[in-house]
């Protein structure tokens, strides 16, 4: 795949996500102004939410599965490849050496023949190509001569649409010499380069190969500008590498930003990611009182909200069971309306998945209700989003509390067989009542529609991904 295309290239590290034009609309400027992407850092995460017609989840595979819980790669790593769109300087006529490149076939080229050529060939998509390929397999002298040429540019090269991935290569692939001398020419211009498209993804290269010294000095040069870089659609990936790559200790200076922000950034398209982050990789004390404590307390609205949803079920699913119990105590007594929302209905769904059976049995009394009717429980059956709770609850119950619901559910199968939603939990119940076994878990009434993803994480980068043309 060469990553970028038409105008512009670029792109996120996505993960799993929406095709929701609903969720797309209401996010506004996404992706910061046309299809440029925001730089690949981020996480291949998995996701989900509603199908934006409410019959079904839309519940995809994905590349990196990260909370696959782990694997985080950038567009670079996909392919060394730049996109479509321009070089770094395109009033320049092309070389007659790099237009033979370009045109002779029958040539075999090799890296000498570039010499004094080669800031011309790493801004031209081929070229680069050829030079990323080389000097993987390059000896250590040919490797210098190359280096020696593109230093001086590098400042240049590391903003280019294809002159990056030459950058990234010698970070990944050169000398501890040549890292340092690159890593110094990083100095002075982080801020700019993470919210540069191309300049985002050599910073986060740079992050994860250089030592830990130049490491936090680069770092320490966000210091004053973390909620600018976490709200742009570029900057957002450099913060994400921080918070994955460098010492908890030196990075107090990023989460002191959030605090008292936590909603704010939860319920935005980029900054829900990056809290996200931090709930995996800062410590405890970094955690608690700033960060936990706001998401704990505005669950309900998090809850409702299309990005905040996906932090409170990140909370359900690897918070423990303390953090579980706080966020059902938030949501108590509103179990069914919330079951009943768009993006709501995920979190219950995770509560009802990750909680134990003590809470799980507070959430059934309240969709039973209170008379024998079980007004609440039959209008979830009948809602467009609330009928997947009720399934999901259904899969993951013990045997009692299922014969309870069943036992409840039988008496309104005839009524529910009028209403849209109501006849996938007539087929679940039926099927149910005559096999008296549990369901299989992902299976909706007529087939794989999935219930809500397990990695319920947010990210708006594979989105901008997908809008690029590939090359």
């Amino acid at each position: 795949v060469v990553w970028g295309g038409g105008g512009g290239g670029g792109g996120g590290g996505g993960g799993r996500h929406n095709h929701n034009k609903e969720q797309r609309q209401a996010g506004g400027q996404r992706h910061g102004g046309g299809h440029a992407g925001g730089g690949g850092g981020g996480m291949y995460q998995m996701m989900n939410q509603r199908h934006h017609q409410g019959h079904h989840y839309h519940n995809q595979g994905h590349h990196q599965g990260h909370h696959n819980q782990g694997g985080h790669h950038s567009h670079h790593d996909a392919h060394m490849m730049g996109g479509g769109g321009g070089g770094h300087d395109r009033a320049k006529p092309m070389s007659a050496l790099l237009e033979e490149f370009k045109s002779n076939k029958n040539r075999r080229f090799d890296l000498t023949d570039l010499i004094d050529h080669i800031v011309e060939f790493s801004a031209d998509q081929h070229g680069s190509r050829f030079i990323q390929q080389k000097l993987e397999v390059a000896a250590e002298q040919e490797s210098e001569l190359v280096f020696s040429e593109v230093l001086p540019s590098a400042h240049e090269l590391m903003m280019d649409v294809f002159g990056n991935y030459v950058i990234q290569k010698f970070l990944e692939h050169g000398t501890p010499a040549q890292r340092s001398a690159l890593a110094a020419q990083l100095t002075g211009h982080v801020l700019a380069l993470s919210m540069q498209m191309y300049g985002c993804r050599v910073i986060q290269k740079a992050l994860e190969v250089i030592d830990k010294s130049q490491q936090s000095d680069l770092v320490a040069e966000l210091d004053g500008h973390v909620l600018r870089c976490v709200k742009d659609q570029n900057g957002n990936h450099v913060i994400q590498k921080c918070i994955e790559r460098v010492p908890p200790a030196r990075i107090q200076f990023i989460v002191a930003a959030f605090y008292g922000n936590v909603l704010s950034l939860a319920t935005h398209p980029y900054g829900c990611r990056v809290i996200q982050r931090v709930l995996e990789h800062c410590t405890n004390d970094q955690k608690s009182a700033g960060i936990m404590d706001e998401i704990l307390r505005e669950a309900c609205a998090l809850a409702k909200d299309q990005y905040g949803n996906y932090v409170v079920q990140h909370v359900l699913q690897h918070g423990g069971e303390d953090k579980r119990r706080r966020i059902l105590n938030t949501l108590a007594g509103q179990i069914v309306l919330l079951a009943q929302h768009k993006f709501a209905s995920n979190v219950i769904e995770k509560c009802l998945t990750y909680c134990g059976q003590s809470e799980r049995q507070i959430m059934i009394n309240e969709m039973l209700g209170l008379t024998d009717e079980n007004e609440p429980l039959q209008a979830m059956m009948k809602d467009q989003f609330a009928n997947y709770v009720v399934q999901k609850l259904l899969e993951v119950c013990d045997e009692e509390q299922r014969k309870q619901l069943l036992s409840r559910m039988k008496l309104h199968l005839p009524n529910l067989k009028k209403y849209t939603y109501g006849k996938h939990i007539v087929v679940r119940v039926e099927k149910l009542i005559t096999t008296n076994s549990p369901p299989r878990p992902g299976m909706h009434a007529g087939g794989p529609l999935g219930g809500a993803d397990e990695g319920g994480e947010y990210d708006a980068a594979e989105e901008e991904e997908e809008e690029e043309e590939e090359d």
